[in-house]
C-alpha cells in the first residue's frame, strides 16, 4: 500500500467519523432546546446538562474538521532521505521491523494491507517525535512505562 493510498484511507476514515460527530451534535442540540427541555423546576437541570453536551459535542466537530485539515496539507513529495509527516518508516525494535506511518493528527489506527500492517502513528506520539528528522540507520530510544527501548530506522519511503 503506497502513501496516497494510506492517505486517503485516513481522510475516509476521518470524514466519516466528522459526520457522525456532526450527526450527534446537530441532535443533542436540537434536544437541548426543544420544549421538553423546559425547566419544570428550580432544580430541573436537565436543559443545562444537554447544552454541556451539545457544546462538548461541538467541541469534538471542531476537532474533527481541523484533523481533516490537518490531513489535507500532508505534502507527500518531499523527499525520503528524512522521517517527516507523512513518511511511511520501517522501524525495527528487538529484531521485529514494524511500518509506521507518520501522520499530523491523532494515530492509533491499523491498516491492514497485502503485505502486513501499517501502524498509524502521531507525529506528537513518544516515537513520532524522536523519529522525524531523522535517516535511515539512525537509531534513537523512546522512555515507555518507565523501560528505554531502543528502535532503528531500517527504511523511509
Amino acid at each position: 500500500m503506497n502513501k496516497e493510498a494510506i492517505l486517503n484511507h485516513l481522510k475516509d476514515q476521518l470524514q466519516s467519523e466528522f459526520q457522525k460527530a456532526k450527526l450527534a451534535y446537530e441532535t443533542s442540540r436540537k434536544h437541548a432546546t426543544s420544549d421538553e427541555m423546559k425547566s419544570e423546576g428550580k432544580y430541573d437541570t436537565r436543559s443545562i446538562e444537554a447544552g454541556y453536551l451539545a457544546g462538548a459535542q461541538k467541541r469534538r466537530v471542531d476537532e474533527l474538521e481541523e484533523e481533516v485539515k490537518l490531513l489535507d496539507e500532508i505534502d507527500l513529495s518531499l523527499p525520503n532521505d528524512t522521517v517527516s509527516v507523512g513518511s511511511l518508516v520501517n522501524i525495527e525494535f528487538n529484531d521485529i521491523e514494524r511500518t509506521y506511518f507518520i501522520s499530523s493528527t491523532s494515530g492509533g489506527s491499523m491498516i491492514k494491507n497485502e503485505s502486513g500492517v501499517i501502524l498509524v502513528i502521531s507525529a506528537f506520539s513518544p516515537i513520532g517525535v524522536e523519529v522525524i528528522g531523522l535517516s535511515s540507520g539512525d537509531s534513537f530510544e523512546v522512555e515507555i512505562q518507565g523501560n528505554t527501548r531502543e528502535y532503528t530506522v531500517k527504511s523511509i519511503s
